[in-house]
């Protein structure tokens, strides 16, 4: 009996087998760094619609606690489930008037593009200039008003020392220049920015359709981390202790007519 040989392959067959070899690694690799990606981007998505959000600082106005061009992170579901706090900083959507109109600066696809993408999660700030930064100062109910014999704000009757974080020109001058005898309406906040004599807020918008109030709907969220420049990273201080002081609204209910 004859023994079959089996025929040697050809000297290619081998090296197109390892290139194809090759090429399916390749795609595999891919499509692995595909589904990373677009699984990192949702991921991002929903941790900016749903949990925290990021914003810059455009203005001066609540220095030198919030410093122009810093980053910072907002906690947006926080709020959700339990009410805002005095002394709390919060980021808030125009309520109407605010701030001035400005055209949108024509810019190329490609930059669009980069930035829509950066801010799917949460390394740009596209709409930072149509949000606001500042201090609740009013809850719904308050009565706040500006000022005593010593220049404080006090709430519901009640003075407030703003010393730790408002920025006035001396020492001795008022919490306010402007004064006001406000009762924050139901569902709304009064807001001031801490560079108190720079900065358009609450007080300078009675002249608005709102009246000068933040519906609570308006606010994205409550800032608590300055993420960017790094020597200034770290928790965002709410001082609300600053305000433990300051008893619950009364409630007068109405009277039915005789």
């Amino acid at each position: 009996m004859t023994s079959e040989k089996t025929a040697p392959a050809p000297p290619n067959v081998g090296r197109a087998s390892a290139g194809a070899r090759r090429r399916r690694s390749w795609v595999r690799f891919l499509r692995d760094v595909v589904v990373i990606i677009v699984i990192a981007v949702l991921v991002s998505f929903l941790v900016k619609t749903f949990l925290v959000r990021s914003f810059y600082i455009p203005s001066g106005s609540m220095e030198d606690t919030l410093e122009i061009r810093d980053r910072i992170l907002v906690d947006e579901i926080t709020p959700r489930f339990t009410d805002y706090e005095r002394g709390e900083i919060v980021v808030f959507r125009d309520p109407g008037g605010w701030l001035p109109v400005t055209p949108e600066p024509d810019r190329p696809p490609v930059v669009e593009a980069i930035d829509w993408m950066l801010s799917l999660v949460g390394l740009s700030a596209p709409d930072s200039d149509d949000h606001l930064v500042k201090r609740i100062v009013g809850l719904p109910g308050d009565n706040v008003v500006c000022c005593n014999a010593i220049g404080q704000i006090t709430v519901n009757g009640v003075p407030v020392d703003e010393s730790d974080y408002i920025k006035t020109p001396t020492a001795d001058s008022a919490a306010s220049a402007d004064q006001f005898d406000v009762t924050v309406p139901a569902d709304s906040l009064w807001v001031l920015g801490d560079n108190r004599y720079r900065s358009k807020d609450s007080r300078y918008n009675t002249d608005q359709p709102g009246a000068g109030f933040v519906p609570v709907d308006n606010v994205v969220g409550r800032v608590f981390l300055i993420t960017w420049p790094l020597n200034r990273f770290g928790p965002v201080d709410s001082h609300s202790a600053d305000f433990a002081g300051v008893p619950e609204p009364v409630v007068t209910e109405p009277q039915a007519s005789p």
